[in-house]
């Protein structure tokens, strides 16, 4: 079991926070709710943050309305409240949470611009996803929009405008066209990165806020390294 983080930590790296929700850039590192690992999970270090911050007496409500896989980084939102909580649940299930991402690609896509639609079949065991061209017994569809956005010399930064919300959906369809995400060894990349991340960030996030109805869009930064910052600078 890991150390348990201080929930102050936590203070620079808050996108967003109000009495109903809370936007917090996670790290590779970080799992966004409790696993068998046993480590303590964002949602922990964030309701503990709250409970701090504001004095309360007991435990904190936090709900976790959608995750990000423990090598991604980016922008998740919380709820502080049930009935946020509910709101924004019907929000993701009705497609109403826009989610771009980035990725770092070895390999361009072809064309460098188009959607990538299929379906994909979960396989619990391997923690693993196979995308289909067609639907085929236990599938469901995988839709996201891809553009190229900038180049490197060895790399290439990939923008996804995230449809459907799918287990390793983006990891799986660009792999599928030949474009697995750098670091990630499950999909096909031949190296894993240092830090035991794969280089996908869940870039931005914009929805109507579930209790004030007011457009919310907010940007993460990127994870700090040479070729993050590159591509940060080149677009």
């Amino acid at each position: 079991m890991t150390d348990i983080p201080s929930p102050w930590a936590l203070e620079g790296r808050i996108l967003y926070e109000d009495n109903h929700l809370i936007i917090v850039n996670k790290l590779v590192s970080e799992i966004v709710q409790g696993d068998k690992t046993g480590d303590e999970p964002l949602s922990e270090t964030v309701r503990q943050y709250i409970k701090e911050k504001f004095k309360k007496p007991g435990d904190a409500f936090l709900g976790v309305i959608h995750r990000l896989d423990r090598p991604v980084s980016g922008a998740v939102v919380f709820a502080r409240t049930g009935k946020a909580l509910s709101r924004m649940n019907f929000l993701v299930k009705n497609h109403e949470m826009h989610k771009i991402y980035w990725a770092i690609v070895k390999s361009p896509p072809s064309p460098e611009q188009g959607t990538l639609e299929h379906y994909l079949v979960r396989n619990e065991k391997q923690n693993k996803s196979y995308p289909y061209p067609g639907e085929v017994p236990n599938s469901k569809k995988a839709v996201l929009n891809y553009r190229l956005m900038a180049s490197s010399q060895d790399y290439h930064l990939i923008e996804i405008e995230l449809i459907t919300g799918r287990h390793h959906q983006i990891r799986a369809q660009l792999a599928s066209i030949g474009c697995p995400i750098k670091g990630d060894l499950k999909y096909g990349f031949p190296r894993s990165n240092p830090d035991a991340s794969i280089s996908l960030h869940a870039r931005k996030l914009s929805f109507i806020h579930p209790v004030s109805h007011e457009l919310i869009s907010v940007l993460a930064p990127p994870p700090s390294d040479n070729l993050w910052d590159y591509f940060l600078k080149s677009v």
